[in-house]
């Protein structure tokens, strides 16, 4: 789950312990990681304690911002762990795919495990993976739109190209989103804006804890072939003679 957009503090506290999440994405740039020594309200990061913290370089356009963001979430929060974002729009927030790539390579080298968010691009996610990235991060839609899969074929082949975990990162608007991505066989699913800016966010991060299992049990089960025409389900044997 994502941090940000919350009311409060316990807002979000109470949406993380009702989605079951123990990873939590944190932007450093929009954080105070420590406490103003003159206001004594709990930090995000104490907020966090008990949570695996995976830093985002959100609100980097170029390669050379996010590697130095990266490098300051080390620094800070003691992990090599980063979720890769890397703009390239303004107005869609859509990943610049060159720009990525290139931070992508340096961090890899570095020893960071690199988390890229990217477009629904089946040869950029098997790009990234090549070069060594932990997981590829593909959008559903764009960041905060809540339009849920726009394009689940390429998803799916995104599934079928990449060998590690995929995480389908931004858009995902409610429970049924969540399911169909795990229905799919993706690993994972990275949600922030469809549970806090809902009506009811605790109520909201249950559905999506129950809607990733239900997904995951669904792919794990394997569903029947589709069929063009019905296939009856009651046997014909013992049918009664009309005479």
């Amino acid at each position: 789950m994502g941090s940000a957009q919350f009311s409060d503090h316990q807002t979000m506290g109470a949406c993380l312990a009702a989605s079951k999440t123990q990873v939590v994405t944190v932007a450093l740039r929009r954080v105070n990681l420590g406490v103003d020594p003159q206001n004594r309200e709990e930090s995000l990061i104490e907020a966090l304690d008990g949570y695996f913290l995976l830093p985002n370089t959100a609100g980097c356009f170029t390669a050379r911002d996010a590697v130095l963001t990266a490098q300051l979430g080390r620094e800070a929060l003691d992990v090599d762990w980063v979720k890769l974002e890397v703009i390239g729009d303004e107005e869609t927030l859509y990943p610049d795919a060159e720009e990525l790539l290139i931070a992508a390579r340096e961090l890899v080298v570095e020893g960071f495990q690199v988390l890229p968010y990217c477009p629904d691009d089946p040869v950029l996610c098997q790009r990234l993976e090549d070069i060594g990235c932990a997981a590829v991060m593909p959008l559903a839609a764009p960041i905060g739109s809540g339009l849920g899969l726009r394009n689940p074929h390429n998803l799916a082949l995104i599934r079928q190209a990449c060998s590690g975990p995929v995480i389908v990162d931004a858009g995902i608007g409610t429970a049924s989103d969540a399911a169909r991505v795990m229905e799919m066989g993706c690993d994972a699913v990275l949600i922030n804006s469809a549970i806090a800016r809902c009506r009811s966010p605790v109520v909201m991060a249950q559905a999506m804890e129950q809607a990733v299992k239900a997904g995951r049990l669904a792919y794990q089960a394997g569903r029947i072939p589709k069929s063009f025409h019905a296939q009856a389900s009651t046997p014909e044997e013992g049918l009664i003679d009309p005479l």
